[in-house]
């Protein structure tokens, strides 16, 4: 027998097991003695007054508890070895979760990666660093994992009527995430365990029959009968299937480029751009949890901060505390950056993506581009971080009180970012109607979180991968493209989702409704 109850405990309660037993006989007016298990199902921290509390759903089994109501329950995969080929461009979260779904759906998956599998892009993306020169085809944001691997791996979505969000999260337990992303408000897994997980995932679906193929940057659809069937490589070869899941991510350039030319439809679409900003962990502690030394039964904290601007949202995206900004450029001549953490988020810093709405009117001369008009913007101001930076991947910066005050900063902080930083006027060469949004902004946070706005913060340009800045028009019935029958875009890159779980949810709808259009 159990009963599921809510409890608000303090950090000494939430970390003493026993104190916890007390706790839950207490609200219950039972005997502790009775009190035989106690099964968390979901956490979050309340760090709004003084006193910082975890609010707790419980279950409480009592008198006894039977193996089989606590027990969990891994998925098993059908063997497709012998079964129809359907190709999945991408193996990011969009296109891995669309493949274990086409497994589910006796499907046969051939995923197609521009990249290198995640060992061979740990090696690549070390050689970034030490060289500053970025591999257009292995990088942060392309290969095994896609942009997710080297990330936070914050599992959070506000997408939870698009599908089964419990279903996403409890595969990438069962493929090697802590247990706590089962019960936490706001899951994350951390870079340094998903490179392991993404192994595992592969490991799956090839011992079901899956193939993955890397080193294949697409270059041309397939099409015939006036249906999508397979795709071109740049080295020459054509995989053929009975259908393509286009899940390529919100950085694959060329095939936006490539789908413009072959005349499919796709519209520019807003998104955010602005600057990753990082503090001392230390302080974004003592700002959240109203003290002056963060005690050790709490979380490096975390913060979540809006201000409107003239009718604009400017807004914290992916806060990363305990981490690292990192160089995630694609091509040579831009700068991008990005934050990442590890899973016990105990680095020095605290960073965040710190952005602005960009909609379709304020782009001016670049809607000559048609639906590359935000892309083009979008790496407009990737180049001019380039040609305000340092070199290499050595990126502009500016501290935070000199950047709303216009002014230029003789020197800078240290940071996390190792390719390098150079003082450079964010605040002049960012486009004005984003650096005056920002720098407004700025001030509101200040007076939202009382020392937000210091000069031992550093600004660091440019944020500008937050989302897609195209989408690719597709029927929101089937999934499938308006125009070629057999392609379903889906995923971050085709403009419906935004972040781990989002995109793998939509993988996993597009597999389900491929399956559906191959089955008639």
């Amino acid at each position: 027998m159990y009963q599921d109850i809510n409890l608000v405990v303090s950090p000494e309660q939430h970390a003493n097991t026993n104190a916890l037993k007390e706790l839950v006989a207490h609200y219950l007016h039972v005997d502790p003695k009775r009190v035989k298990h106690i099964q968390l199902l979901q956490r979050s921290l309340d760090a709004r007054q003084r006193k910082v509390r975890f609010n707790l759903q419980i279950r409480v089994y009592l008198d006894s508890i039977s193996k089989d109501e606590d027990a969990y329950v891994p998925r098993v995969y059908p063997n497709v070895s012998n079964r129809k080929p359907v190709i999945v461009v991408g193996a990011g979260p969009g296109g891995i979760f669309a493949a274990l779904r086409l497994l589910e759906m006796n499907l046969r998956p051939i995923i197609v990666e521009r990249g290198k599998d995640v060992h061979n892009r740990k090696r690549d993306i070390a050689q970034l660093h030490r060289t500053q020169d970025v591999n257009p085809d292995s990088n942060y944001s392309f290969g095994e994992g896609g942009a997710g691997t080297f990330s936070d791996g914050k599992l959070y979505t506000r997408s939870k009527k698009r599908g089964d969000v419990r279903k996403i999260i409890e595969v990438l337990h069962q493929h090697g995430a802590n247990e706590d992303i089962l019960i936490d408000s706001h899951p994350h897994i951390g870079t340094d365990k998903l490179p392991g997980i993404m192994r595992n995932l592969r490991q799956t679906i090839i011992e079901s029959g899956g193939t993955y193929l890397f080193d294949k940057r697409v270059i041309d659809i397939i099409i015939k009968d006036g249906k999508a069937c397979g795709v071109k490589t740049h080295d020459g070869d054509e995989i053929v299937g009975e259908a393509v899941i286009l899940a390529t991510g919100h950085s694959s350039r060329e095939i936006f480029e490539l789908l413009q030319s072959k005349g499919l439809a796709m519209e520019a679409k807003p998104f955010a751009l602005g600057v990753r900003v990082e503090h001392p962990q230390a302080m974004i502690d003592s700002i959240q949890y109203h003290c002056d030394v963060r005690g050790p039964l709490l979380p490096s904290a975390t913060y979540s901060l809006v201000h409107q601007v003239e009718g604009r949202g400017v807004y914290s995206f992916c806060m990363c505390p305990g981490g690292f900004i990192v160089p995630a450029a694609t091509a040579p001549g831009e700068i991008v950056v990005n934050g990442m953490s590890p899973s016990h988020r105990n680095a020095k810093f605290a960073n965040s993506g710190i952005v602005a709405e960009v909609k379709l009117e304020d782009l001016g001369e670049f809607h000559q581009y048609g639906a590359l008009a935000s892309l083009k913007f979008q790496h407009h101001v990737e180049q001019l971080a380039f040609r305000n930076g340092g070199g290499g991947q050595i990126a502009p910066a500016q501290r935070m009180v000199d950047f709303v005050k216009g002014k230029l900063s003789s020197n800078l902080p240290d940071s996390s970012y190792t390719s390098g930083l150079i003082s450079s006027p964010l605040h002049f060469w960012l486009p004005s109607f984003i650096g005056t949004r920002l720098q407004e902004a700025f001030k509101n946070f200040g007076k939202q979180k009382y020392g937000y706005v210091s000069n031992e913060a550093v600004l660091v340009g440019v944020e500008s991968r937050t989302s897609s800045p195209i989408k690719i028009l597709r029927d929101p019935e089937t999934l499938m493209h308006v125009q070629l029958p057999g392609l379903f875009p889906c995923g971050e890159g085709a403009g419906y989702a935004g972040g781990i779980v989002s995109s793998a949810i939509d993988g996993d709808n597009a597999a389900a409704h491929t399956a559906k259009w191959l089955a008639y």
